[in-house]
Formats: structure tokens, sequence, C-alpha cells
């Protein structure tokens, strides 16, 4: 039989399935965690949403399922979150979140559409903060996920990313959060030895350029395939050092 070539599972939020017009089925060949695996010879499983933090991750981890089934089935998890988590989030995230539960739903699109238009404004007066997700919070939920798959998977290849960077209108061009954030995430990435990929460096000149989605936040098929070359760059060692440990 011929070898299937490696299996990843990313768990990440909406960077990886949004392309420039929206978003896309996960196995859209676009999109970069197809775009990596097929450049590894191999494929790629997603759980991902939309402004899924490392919290979220965390709770796929522990409450997918689907996702107990595919660790072990996988020969890599990459951990494509923890850029939403930088954004600013005027309210608490239970209340944002809350929003959609609102009935009737004439209350629930009036309510929305004042928020939507208050939100950049209270980004730019409480200068970015909250965010939607503490550093703090964030350095746990990925000490948490990565310790949870080493007791599953011991030498599991596991990669993670520092945050991507926005010009959306939508948060007032506003992102305080997210040095701290990239600095916390690369102390902990040296201290579990994870290995990340930075999505500032390897997008930001294409989103803080306008060439992604109008959104301001989300990549357009460059961007992907910029993404998908650096972590085929990065899983690509890890995974070869693998097969061979595995032939020893």
């Amino acid at each position: 039989m011929s070898d299937p070539g490696p299996r990843l599972l990313v768990l990440a939020d909406s960077l990886s399935f949004h392309g420039p017009d929206g978003a896309h089925p996960a196995d859209d060949p676009r999109l970069w965690p197809n775009l990596t695996a097929a450049a590894l010879g191999g494929s790629a499983d997603m759980a991902a949403g939309i402004g899924w933090t490392a919290r979220d991750a965390w709770w796929s981890l522990t409450g997918d399922p689907r996702v107990w089934a595919d660790l072990h089935r996988i020969d890599a998890l990459v951990l494509a979150v923890g850029s939403m988590d930088t954004l600013p989030s005027p309210l608490p995230t239970y209340l944002r979140t809350g929003l959609r539960y609102l009935r009737p739903d004439g209350v629930r699109r009036v309510v929305r559409q004042a928020y939507l238009a208050a939100q950049p404004r209270l980004a730019v007066v409480l200068r970015g903060r909250p965010a939607v997700l503490p550093t703090v919070l964030t350095v746990r939920y990925l000490d948490a996920v990565v310790d949870a798959v080493r007791v599953v998977r011991p030498g599991l290849p596991v990669v993670g990313i520092l945050p991507s960077v926005h010009r959306a209108p939508s948060y007032g061009y506003v992102h305080t959060v997210r040095a701290a954030t990239a600095a916390a995430i690369a102390r902990w990435a040296e201290r579990t030895e994870v290995p990340l990929v930075d999505l500032a460096d390897t997008v930001g000149p294409h989103v803080l350029g306008g060439h992604g989605n109008p959104d301001g936040i989300h990549w357009g098929w460059e961007g992907h395939r910029s993404v998908g070359t650096a972590m085929t760059g990065v899983l690509g060692p890890l995974l070869a050092g693998q097969r061979t440990r595995g032939a020893t």
C-alpha cells in the first residue's frame, strides 16, 4: 500500500478558513492548512470556529469526540489559535457572545447593531483593553492543551503560532495587547519546546498593506500561501525526525 503521508490536526480560529471573500469549507485547497498538508504529501483536518481563542481549542480538545478520535490517528498537531485572544473586547466575552441568544429577533438585531457601532469607538477610548482573553489565560490554555496531548500521545509534534496583526476598522485599528501576548507565548513555547510560526512576520505586510480581506483581519490567498509555506518549513523537519525515530 502507498504511504498516505502525514495527517495534521489544526485547532484554529477563522484565520484558517476565511479567505479574501469570507469563509470557505475546510477542504478548500487554497486554505493554508491544506497547502501545508499538500506540500508535506499528506492531509489536514481542521477543528475551528469564528473567534476561537486558546480557550476554545482547549474546549474542543476536551469536549469534541471527533478530536479525541483524531488524536490517535494524526502525525502532528497545529495550535493555530491566539490571534483572536488579543483583539479588543469592550464587553466581557460572556456578554458579547450572548448577544446571539437575545429574543425576540428584532431586539437582538438592534442590540447587535448598537454594539457593532460602538465597538471601534470603545476600542479606541479603552486603548484596546480588555482583550478577548487575558494573556495569562491564553498561555494557561495552550499549556493545558500541550500537557494533555503529551499524556495521550507522547512525542507527537506540536506547533503553535504567534498572533497575527490587523488593520480592522471594526476594532478602531487598535491592537494594544498583541505584543504582550506574543511575548508570553514565545516564552511558553521555549519552555515547552513547541516551535512557532510568527504570523505577524509571515503575513504582516500582506495584511497591513491592505492586500487581504476588506475586513482588515483575514487574509487573501497570497497570505494563505505564505503561512502554508512557513508552516511547512517548521513541520517538515519535525515529521522527518519522527519518521526517523520510528524506523529505528
